[in-house]
């Protein structure tokens, strides 16, 4: 099986307001977003690609236009705006688009990653 990875940045605040009022993800804040798309194939195309990464550009426009410096809960509809909920959206997004995406991992800070792998 041939994997490629593709990495796109965004910032954007987020509120998970139903948790407890204590909690620090409870309270209005932001991060900086790594999305990470995974592509599979058994077989390369004829150009040697599982697939081009000149490709991926519509995700990053995807990702630009509609999430890059704004509010997700607003952008999403719904207060529960987590970097899991996060990595199952775009690779529902991505898997539409391209049907090798395997996996979507997503990260808010450094040393935190989610990843949503069907």
């Amino acid at each position: 099986m041939f994997r490629i990875t593709k990495q796109f940045h965004f910032s954007a605040s987020h509120q998970l307001s139903h948790l407890p009022a204590d909690h620090q993800c409870a309270r209005l804040h932001g991060h900086n977003y790594i999305v990470e798309v995974e592509l599979s194939a058994a077989e390369l195309d004829a150009d040697g690609f599982v697939r081009d990464y000149h490709e991926l550009a519509p995700l990053k426009r995807y990702i630009d236009e509609r999430f890059d410096h704004r509010h997700l809960n607003e952008v999403l509809g719904h207060d529960r705006v987590t970097s899991e909920y996060l990595a199952k959206h775009f690779y529902d997004w991505c898997k539409q688009r391209l049907p090798e995406t395997s996996a979507v991992r997503v990260s808010e800070t450094p040393r935190t990653w989610a990843e949503y792998r069907p």
